[in-house]
């Protein structure tokens, strides 16, 4: 009667403390932080001091990325290379308020989580034709 409950006081340790540490899962980094997506037109001359970029799009002479809450961003040019598919990527929902306050362009922004994919995907094919979701990502942390 003994050595039974003394092996299976034995089980139960071993198969409590045996297992090692409980795995940590990772979150995909295209899921963290606030993050929007939007057809921009292409601005900028192309010099050292006005590069060639996407409407909103912070550049070094701002402060850079972080300089007005975007951390980061990525885009692709149009087919007619007059517009940009943009992702930015901010801390906070606020940091794209300059985006959705223009109402001169009357832009279509999607939030990540608001839209379906076949939705993006059929903006945005109207723009580059081979556009592909699964090729368009920034990586911010």
């Amino acid at each position: 009667m003994i050595w039974r409950s003394f092996l299976s006081l034995l089980f139960v340790a071993g198969s409590t403390f045996g297992s090692g540490p409980v795995p940590k899962h990772r979150v995909d980094p295209r899921n963290q932080l606030e993050r929007i997506m939007v057809v921009l037109p292409m601005i900028g001359s192309g010099t050292w001091n006005d590069p060639r970029r996407p409407l909103f799009a912070p550049t070094e002479a701002s402060g850079g990325p972080r300089a007005g809450g975007i951390i980061g961003f990525s885009y692709q040019l149009s087919d007619d290379g007059q517009f940009a598919i943009t992702e930015f990527v901010g801390k906070n929902r606020s940091a794209f308020q300059p985006i959705f306050s223009d109402v001169t362009h009357s832009l279509k922004i999607f939030e990540r989580g608001k839209s379906t994919r076949a939705d993006l995907e059929a903006e945005f094919r109207k723009y580059k034709k081979d556009f592909d979701l699964d090729k368009f990502q920034v990586v911010a942390r």
